[in-house]
């Protein structure tokens, strides 16, 4: 660690003083953070969905908006780049009035409007951005002057400042620099947030360095070294022997117990949970049979998943959307565990011996390990689950081209049911078209409701909607969804995050201007 505690420091000034020197300058704040991956994936938010990105760009950018630091609650949203804004009656046209003298990282200067209509343009192309969907309805994003910004939906939205938010798509990226750097825009990437990149070394490190211009203030740390180590053992050392301060954590109770006995150790355990599912594709043999899935389905067992990981950090699933999620169905119909009716559906379905199905699986322990079990589940049901073992970028790039007949994906998305919905289980979303997401088992059977609780504005009618989207959902077996880890990170107790967290969307602390050492 380069950091020195503040009695030591004090004691230094205090014996250079007496000595007559000059007082040295104070040590420089540096933060090593620890993410258990492999590599980096891409700085470039508009095109990452990975989990060890989420965190780095969190610190490296901001939206238009941004939920308060530590929160995940839509009530929380306030202003971020835009210091105010304002909508129509009918909330389908909302103006942005920006800051001023907000600067992008280096040598690309001040954030104007321009850069803001880049940025929504640049999200809302699915040649640039992972995230195209989320910004479907809009129809039009103008700069009015240089420092205001209107955005015209075709429809309504739900929870449209969440588009906006310092999240994915809406983080807020520079012109000059995306058409500078290129591809290396990927590893170089310029944002306006507390800290702006510095170096990269494969398979190593990103470094990150305090932006001194910063419209909020300049941060107290001065670095930040975002190691990646993914073996969990060598990343639990690395920060036993003081080598790191914050740390990735496994989603198992473990790992929690284990380091609650960590002296000087602050265990965060926050929102929001990554729901898991299985992800059955619809359209090939034998998933294209409807009681091949339903078998699948009943040979899980969430409840031993649970006791795996550890109820600390683990929750069973309760619908195809997340728990606690506006819109989640909390008594969704989801079926039940039961290896006979499991069995008694492969044999109907003409696999009385067993059928066998192959998958692409990340080799990131989290999600393999958890797998593992889920393997071993459907083993007793005949339902044999081959793996194929690749590192995490790879398993995103294959399972986007529809190279697994089984897909399991993690993910938190913005708290309301749409996004799950839309982004999963809407035809507009499937692997291998133009308008791809994230929809893995080719499920259409909703695309009518889901479709029109984005556009209904009676709230009793839009819950409905969602509620009728997840049971058709659920009754097709597209997903078995399976349960939803917390995040799990923990950090040195004279290491302050400056706020309270209860949530990140970024899924990792949050790193603000008044992060810092005591």
């Amino acid at each position: 660690m380069t950091h020195i505690g503040s009695a030591a420091r004090a004691a230094v000034v205090g014996l250079a003083l007496a000595a007559g020197a000059a007082a040295p300058a104070a040590a420089e704040q540096v933060l090593n953070a620890a993410m258990g991956a492999a590599d980096l994936g891409s700085l470039d938010p508009h095109r990452t969905a990975s989990t060890q990105d989420k965190a780095i760009i969190g610190w490296m950018f901001n939206g238009l908006v941004r939920f308060k630091p530590g929160s995940l609650n839509p009530a929380d949203i306030e202003p971020d780049i835009a210091e105010r804004w304002e909508s129509s009656a009918d909330k389908k046209t909302w103006k942005f009035f920006l800051r001023k003298g907000v600067k992008f990282h280096g040598n690309y200067g001040e954030l104007t409007a321009e850069d803001v209509v880049f940025s929504i343009q640049r999200a809302a192309n699915p040649k640039t951005s992972a995230f195209s969907s989320d910004f479907r309805a809009i129809e039009t994003v103008t700069a009015l002057d240089p420092y205001t910004v209107e955005v015209k939906f075709k429809e309504n939205v739900p929870s449209p400042l969440g588009i906006f938010t310092n999240f994915q798509g809406g983080n807020i990226v520079s012109k000059k620099a995306v058409e500078a750097l290129g591809d290396e825009f990927r590893s170089k990437a310029v944002g306006t947030g507390p800290f702006a990149y510095s170096d990269y070394q494969r398979n190593q490190a990103v470094t990150l360095v305090g932006h001194k211009d910063y419209f909020r203030g300049k941060p107290k740390l001065d670095k930040v070294v975002y190691r990646y180590i993914p073996s969990d053992a060598s990343r639990d050392l690395a920060y036993t022997n003081g080598e790191v301060d914050l740390i990735y954590g496994r989603a198992d109770q473990r790992w929690v117990e284990r380091m609650k006995g960590q002296p000087k150790t602050v265990l965060q355990i926050f929102g929001p949970g990554e729901l898991g599912h299985l992800h059955l594709n619809m359209t090939k043999k034998p998933l294209d049979d409807l009681r091949v899935r339903q078998a699948i389905a009943h040979a899980v067992d969430r409840d031993q998943l649970v006791k795996f990981r550890g109820a600390s950090v683990f929750r069973a699933a309760v619908s195809v959307v997340p728990e606690g999620y506006l819109g989640t169905d909390e008594k969704a119909p989801l079926l039940k565990h039961d290896l006979a009716k499991a069995k008694a559906l492969l044999a109907e379905a003409g696999y009385k011996d067993g059928v066998t199905i192959k998958a692409i699986q990340t080799s990131q322990p989290s999600m393999l390990t958890l797998m593992e079990v889920v393997q071993a589940q459907l083993k007793r049901a005949g339902i044999n689950l081959v793996f194929e073992v690749v590192d995490h970028p790879t398993f995103h790039a294959q399972i986007r081209k529809d190279l697994s007949d089984l897909v399991y994906y993690s993910s938190a998305r913005f708290p309301v049911a749409d996004q799950h919905l839309t982004q999963y289980f809407h035809s507009r979303s499937i692997v291998g078209t133009a308008t791809a997401v994230t929809n893995f088992s080719h499920c259409n059977v909703a695309d009518a409701e889901i479709d029109g609780a984005r556009v209904e504005t009676d709230p009793a009618k839009q819950l409905e909607l969602w509620k009728v989207a997840q049971r058709k959902v659920i009754d097709a077996v597209c997903g078995v969804p399976l349960v939803a880890n917390t995040q799990v990170w923990a950090h040195r107790d004279n290491f302050d995050l400056g706020y309270e967290l209860k949530g990140s969307l970024s899924l990792g602390p949050m790193l603000t201007e008044k992060s810092g050492f005591k």
